[in-house]
């Protein structure tokens, strides 16, 4: 199974999007957005940027797990990590995005 983008609404009413691998696990998610079209924007900036290794940071929890973020040319963030126990679990998710989010399906479950 390929990997694929979920774009949902949340309890709150925001829309927000996930990468999910090809086994079905969230390896990338989004901030939530006021309006569809932002979530959208989220997953066309997720597949533009994840082919390039420089836009991922590796950062440490408070309370000492491993996960990373994936930036976009302005440095802003558009997507976050699970957090990992290791950081070769890490290293391994970050490898996920970039094998995944470039051919990724698109699952809109809010049209």
């Amino acid at each position: 199974m390929a990997g694929k983008f979920e774009v949902y609404k949340d309890k709150k009413g925001e829309f927000r999007f996930r990468l999910k691998a090809g086994n079905g696990e969230i390896i990338l998610a989004s901030e939530g957005y006021k309006d569809r079209a932002g979530a959208l924007n989220g997953v066309e900036s997720v597949k533009k940027n994840s082919d390039l290794l420089a836009r991922f940071e590796k950062k440490t929890s408070a309370s000492g797990k491993s996960y990373f973020v994936l930036k976009a040319a302005n440095h802003q963030i558009i997507g976050t990590s699970e957090q990992y126990d290791s950081d070769d679990a890490c290293d391994n998710g970050i490898k996920s995005v970039l094998a995944t989010a470039k051919l990724a399906a698109l699952d809109d479950q809010t049209a």
